[in-house]
């Protein structure tokens, strides 16, 4: 069974492609129960990336939101096969 490569999507209110970021999965499942409220209240949260780095989200500019796995859908990140 082939490794997950989870991501958090972000669909902006302004449209476009969505925006993925490459998670693990401890901060997959830290963030993902926190996601509806994140978005209702229009929070600034700190996501740390599966490559080390930090990013910070407005989700006030975020329409939908979600974790979710790539592998399974055969996606790379930012393209689709």
């Amino acid at each position: 069974m082939a490794d997950e490569k989870l991501a958090l999507v972000l669909h902006p209110t302004a449209g476009g492609e969505p925006l993925m970021f490459s998670l693990d999965a401890e901060e997959a499942h830290r963030l993902e129960p926190k996601l509806p409220q994140l978005v209702k209240h229009s929070a600034v949260e700190s996501v740390r990336t599966r490559d080390g780095m930090t990013v910070t989200v407005n989700f006030a500019h975020i329409a939908v939101t979600y974790v979710d796995d790539l592998q399974r859908k055969g996606v790379t990140f930012g393209m689709h096969r």
